[in-house]
């Protein structure tokens, strides 16, 4: 460790803690800022950053009240999450610091169930098996770094044919366990580099968010649209299950993000996309294709909940006042994106949340109201894919169990006249 390093790395956790942008979007800036950093540099720093969020509350609570500082954070992140020894410090520490992180080592932890589990007591209140065994398998999980996953694009390539290419590429992967167009690889590897990537035969797409695409069950010469689309990764995976043909629109009200589609659907090799800006979810544009959609997926905005291996921060940048905002506008979403489903269509509702509040609870209010709607059990519909997830109703990921991202999902059928 050079004092250099340990500079950065305070620097980047000053900045991320004051949670007013996204922890990755703090990373990128900085890197930008200070582009003569070799990787391994860039590495350490992230990683380290990302311990930190991960392990925050604990942290928190080994270090005194009124001493907790971003240095401080830093050196127990190091210390006690990443297991440097005081030698590995080299010369960075003062010899009050080297005393201090002696006796950090030794200390325990407070009983107390959401400081152990790294979960906000309002998350866990709010999910539904809420017993210790439980939160303490999630929050577990959810201080592991996520897999990289890999969805095939099948309009390219097959499965099997990726993993060999990869292999050929010295990159060690396999088949993820359910999607049937997944794959897992080991490490985290400059996937950018390789021909495999750039000629856009894979994507990176987490597991769990493939399946949400596969349970829409798009087809050949359909209507279909993504109603949230965001920078497309289910948007590709829908078109090459459509084999690149029928309509299929990708709507968004961030022209940003849209622009983030736009290099992956020229990789993709699909022409049936049709990205669409749109002012809200009550735009002309998708009232003009009422009662004529055949298949529609709504990954709604939601609190990210399901994602803390990948984005720790959300657990500080999320509360019970930001989920009730975000309940109104899932719930009018999911009504505005309904209007476009034609007789004996299909709407699917997902989010990346683990909270019944964004979840089962927005899918009653609605069928409360839209009794031409039924629910098709997820877990048959995973059946028919031969997909080996036992599910009942609903598609509900626990990161604990699946080692996925946690999502939910509802399958809804519009019955016809």
């Amino acid at each position: 460790m050079h004092a250099a390093q340990l500079g950065h790395i305070e620097n980047v956790i000053g900045q991320i803690l004051s949670f007013d942008r996204p922890a990755d979007a703090v990373l990128s800036n900085y890197f930008h800022q200070n582009n003569k950093l070799g990787a391994q540099d860039r590495h350490l720093i992230a990683e380290t950053a990302f311990a930190c969020l991960r392990r925050l509350s604990q942290l928190r609570a080994l270090i005194e009240p009124d001493r907790i500082t971003a240095r401080r954070l830093a050196l127990a992140t190091l210390a006690r999450v990443r297991g440097l020894n005081l030698k590995e410090f080299g010369g960075c520490l003062k010899n009050s610091e080297s005393e201090w992180l002696s006796t950090l080592k030794a200390r325990t932890l407070p009983d107390d169930l959401a400081i152990q589990a790294e979960l906000p007591q309002w998350v866990i209140d709010r999910l539904e098996d809420a017993s210790p065994e439980a939160v303490m398998a999630l929050g577990r999980a959810m201080m592991q770094s996520a897999p990289l996953d890999l969805r095939v694009n099948t309009l390219k390539m097959k499965r099997d044919e990726a993993l060999c290419r990869l292999d050929e590429a010295g990159i060690k992967a396999c088949a993820t366990p359910y999607s049937p167009i997944g794959i897992r690889v080991e490490g985290k590897p400059a996937l950018n580099r390789l021909e495999l990537f750039k000629s856009g035969a894979i994507e990176v797409q987490d597991e769990g968010s493939q399946l949400l695409g596969l349970l829409v069950g798009a087809r050949r010469g359909e209507m279909v649209a993504d109603f949230c689309a965001g920078a497309g990764g289910k948007t590709l995976l829908l078109g090459a299950q459509m084999a690149s043909t029928g309509r299929l629109y990708a709507f968004d009200i961030s022209e940003r993000r849209l622009a983030n589609l736009k290099p992956r659907l020229a990789r993709s090799g699909l022409s049936n996309v049709h990205p669409q800006l749109i002012a809200n979810e009550n735009d002309a544009r998708i009232k003009r294709l009422a009662g004529k959609i055949d298949r529609v997926l709504v990954d709604a905005p939601c609190s990210g909940l399901g994602t803390l291996r990948r984005n720790p921060d959300l657990k500080f940048r999320q509360s019970p006042e930001t989920v009730a905002a975000l309940n109104q506008q899932q719930l009018s979403i999911l009504q505005s994106a309904s209007r476009l489903v034609r007789d004996g269509g299909r709407l699917v509702y997902a989010t990346c949340s683990l909270l019944p509040q964004e979840n089962q609870q927005i899918v009653d209010a609605f069928l409360s109201t839209h009794p031409e709607y039924r629910i098709v059990p997820v877990g048959t519909a995973l059946e028919e894919l031969k997909i080996p997830l036992a599910m009942g109703d609903a598609l509900a990921i626990n990161p604990a169990r699946d080692n996925m991202d946690g999502f939910f999902a509802v399958i809804l059928a519009k019955d016809g006249k």
